[in-house]
């Protein structure tokens, strides 16, 4: 597996070994010490979730506070998305930037979100199926959000907002400087 840095040196966009013959392919997806090493931390993922989408669904952006808060890793198995990330810790030197990368199941990439970044994507495909890992399970009561058409954030989803296909919750995330978020010096794997 190799890592590829982005501007946020803890997100890393991963790219797995393809091995091809004629019957097809085959592809490690984690693997756990290697994964390690790349990210420089012990991480135990518990759950994994699976996601079927059309083309313009937009999921996000979603992130769970402490002591709840999750690492990701997140791949596309079928089609392709726009994966969105955004450093929601207050007094980070890239606090409020994003990154974003197409993901699909032709190029492969995978994409670590760590602890303290907000997530999303769109489908840009007709369809898609996403999956990824996560760190810690789903806790409703600690959930954050941040609206995907913030204009601070000022993010280009690859398609116009008349083309999103969000949920009523979705539409309804508050903007970044409304957020709860976390805190930069805050150990979030403690």
């Amino acid at each position: 597996m190799i890592a590829i840095p982005t501007i946020f040196k803890e997100v890393l966009l991963l790219k797995p070994q393809l091995y091809k013959d004629t019957r097809g392919s085959f592809m490690e997806i984690y693997k756990k010490k290697p994964f390690e090493k790349l990210i420089g931390r012990q991480i135990n993922f518990c759950q994994d979730n699976y996601t079927t989408s059309k083309k313009g669904v937009l999921r996000g952006l979603h992130y769970q506070l402490p002591p709840f808060s999750q690492s990701k890793l997140v791949c596309v198995l079928w089609g392709a998305v726009l994966d969105v990330v955004v450093d929601v810790r207050k007094g980070s030197p890239t606090f409020g930037k994003y990154f974003s990368q197409e993901l699909s199941a032709e190029n492969q990439l995978q994409l670590f979100v760590p602890r303290g970044f907000a997530h999303g994507y769109i489908t840009l495909s007709e369809d898609s199926i996403f999956m990824y890992k996560v760190d810690n399970y789903y806790q409703p009561d600690r959930e954050g959000s941040i609206a995907s058409d913030d204009p601070d954030l000022d993010i280009d989803w690859k398609l116009p907002k008349a083309e999103w296909v969000q949920s009523e919750k979705d539409q309804n995330h508050p903007s970044l400087s409304k957020a709860l978020l976390f805190d930069y010096n805050q150990d979030l794997y403690a």
